[in-house]
């Protein structure tokens, strides 16, 4: 190429030297007579001024429109006093032009490209092309780069070795729902995109590897959010002879490695530890956000034999009583209050008590029915002062954890309690290793059916129909980043007739355990190391660093909430022809009137 410098690359230094550049037109300007543009590539901007003394050039920098691309040879000379520009990094030089060559032109545009232009999603993505042209997109997109490079630089220099695993797997009955693939060389068969790495990993423990990594693609058949796609990247981990805090231990020198070399931030580490049960106690989430203080507080045993019915029959009923408290300043009318209370309904609540802190006590239409001990128990264990506010969800464990947790994040949000520049990272450990599904009556795995159970607990695989069955807990971990839950992992059953048993307690039988994880099995017969691992979300960790809501703005080609690529508009249908190939006779459907 005949490029020397990228635009956001010429600096002071160069002051004095001829550069080639090429790009596209950000913008144009006319004064006086002078004609300015922006000149942008991936790297940046930098200001190009042409003369009219030069009529050939100047005559073709007036036909200059936004989005032309142009390559330009000119001096670069320091920016008149008063007009450099701070906010750029190319702020104080600009380029006088010698020559200029118009290599493509563009017509108008669907969208400015801006940081700031407000566009439709849907017509972003129909031209994506034009929309990673923004700069901002395109910093991520840099950054994004960095992070895996760095990634593997790291991992490399830990001893681990990057294996690439099948695309094409088979099918299997736990887990999200999954892509099918119709095999055209075994008609009536068909394989499954992969969900994870998951099997393959632990097969690369049978095989010696000691240690694996994979930068992978993962499909997941899925109703999509904000945090969600058809298609993701994750961070795969696995290693042999390790326990939990092996694991965890690695994963943190990753992500502190990461944020010191792409963002020049410093993490301590070992991160803090919180147990599932702690965690949806105090928070009312299994991936809390403690950038804040606000925690749920447990008053079952305070009120359960209080004057006040709905607090003492759910406490009666085996349910709890919980609390949490809105800071003074955060002044809620009745009306208000009562749309806590309906927000509340989403997560099955039956209603939300409150109380106010006044100079005088504790007030409401209910104070009435407590004691005064009782009430100063309330304030005391609430902390709660002069101007707070204090509510009360009385229900089940779920719906209290559930409906208070939701509740927390609505009113930090509300009171602008986060702090934005904070990165709060936690592990949760101690999850529950399964739990009942009531429609199918009968135990899931809440990991997956591969993640060993605490060594303490594994009598109580033997019998799926124990009252503690449920309280059976896993060798498993997640790590969250600002109530984000980033990546989770556990340490694998590595012992064949262990894995039996965990499938039988989950109701697979020996014929569907063969026909679906018979390979697994039996690898395991043959010296199977102790191992775990973890996979974190790339796309995730990287929104997330990048102050993003959305994963899609840090994935070059997302897809819609609806699963669908506007820019190709796929999924599409295919020819007769291939369908016949693939042994596959679509179904007629009613046509519309």
């Amino acid at each position: 190429m005949k490029r020397t410098h990228y635009c956001g690359a010429v600096k002071v230094s160069d002051i004095g030297t001829t550069v080639n550049v090429c790009g596209w037109v950000h913008a144009r300007r006319d004064h006086g007579g002078v004609v300015f543009i922006d000149l942008r590539d991936r790297e940046g901007i930098v200001q190009v001024v042409f003369h009219p003394e030069n009529k050939d050039i100047f005559s073709v920098a007036e036909k200059l429109r936004s989005e032309f691309v142009v390559e330009i040879v000119g001096i670069v000379r320091q920016r008149p006093a008063g007009t450099e520009n701070p906010h750029m990094l190319t702020g104080q030089v600009e380029v006088v032009s010698d020559a200029i060559t118009i290599i493509n032109s563009a017509p108008g545009l669907p969208f400015e490209i801006s940081d700031f232009s407000d566009v439709s999603e849907d017509i972003r993505l129909k031209y994506r092309y034009l929309d990673l042209r923004k700069p901002k997109i395109m910093k991520h997109f840099l950054v994004r780069h960095k992070l895996l490079q760095a990634t593997r630089k790291h991992l490399d220099a830990q001893g681990f070795i990057e294996v690439e695993t099948p695309m094409l797997g088979k099918t299997t009955p736990e887990g999200a729902r999954e892509f099918i693939v119709p095999s055209r060389l075994n008609e009536g068969h068909f394989f499954a995109l992969p969900q994870s790495p998951q099997i393959y990993k632990q097969i690369l423990m049978v095989a010696g590897f000691d240690k694996y990594f994979q930068i992978v693609r993962c499909f997941r058949d899925e109703d999509l959010r904000a945090d969600r796609q058809p298609e993701f990247t994750q961070i795969d981990l696995e290693l042999s002879f390790v326990d939990e805090q092996d694991v965890m231990k690695a994963t943190e020198e990753m992500v502190a490695t990461l944020l010191k070399e792409v963002f020049e931030r410093d993490v301590v580490t070992p991160f803090p530890r919180l147990s599932y049960a702690e965690a949806m106690l105090r928070y009312g989430s299994d991936k809390p956000d403690t950038r804040f203080a606000l925690e749920i507080v447990d008053l079952s045993a305070d009120v359960a034999s209080c004057g006040f019915k709905v607090f003492a029959e759910a406490v009666a009923k085996g349910g709890v009583v919980r609390g949490l408290r809105v800071p003074a300043g955060g002044v809620f009318s009745r009306s208000e209050i009562d749309g806590l209370t309906a927000f509340v309904g989403q997560y099955g609540a039956r209603g939300l008590a409150w109380m106010k802190v006044t100079d005088k006590g504790l007030e409401s239409n209910i104070v009435k029915f407590f004691s005064p001990a009782e009430l100063s128990v309330i304030q005391t264990k609430m902390v709660a002062g002069v101007g707070d506010l204090l509510l009360f969800l009385a229900d089940t464990p779920k719906v209290a954890a559930e409906g208070l947790g939701a509740l927390r994040m609505k009113i930090a949000r509300q009171l602008n309690l986060i702090d934005a520049t904070k990165f709060n990272f936690l592990w949760v450990v101690d999850f529950p290793l399964v739990e009942w599904d009531a429609d199918e009556k009968r135990w899931n795995a809440m990991h997956h059916p591969f993640t060993s159970p605490k060594t303490e607990d594994l009598a109580l695989l033997n019998d799926p129909s124990s009252p503690a069955a449920g309280n059976i807990r896993a060798r498993a971990y997640d790590i969250v980043l600002n109530g984000v839950e980033l990546g989770g992992g556990s340490i694998r059953i590595h012992q064949q007739d262990i894995q039996k048993k965990m499938f039988a307690f989950l109701n697979i039988g020996e014929v569907e355990s063969q026909e679906k994880f018979g390979y697994l099995l039996e690898a395991l017969s043959f010296g199977a190391p102790p191992h775990g691992g973890i996979a974190l979300g790339f796309d995730r960790f990287c929104a997330l660093l990048m102050g993003e809501e959305s994963i899609r703005e840090v994935i070059a080609f997302p897809k819609t909430q609806k699963a669908a690529c506007p820019l190709t508009n796929a999924p599409g249908v295919v020819s007769e022809r291939q369908l016949k190939e693939l042994g596959i006779k679509l179904k007629e459907t009613a046509q519309p009137q």
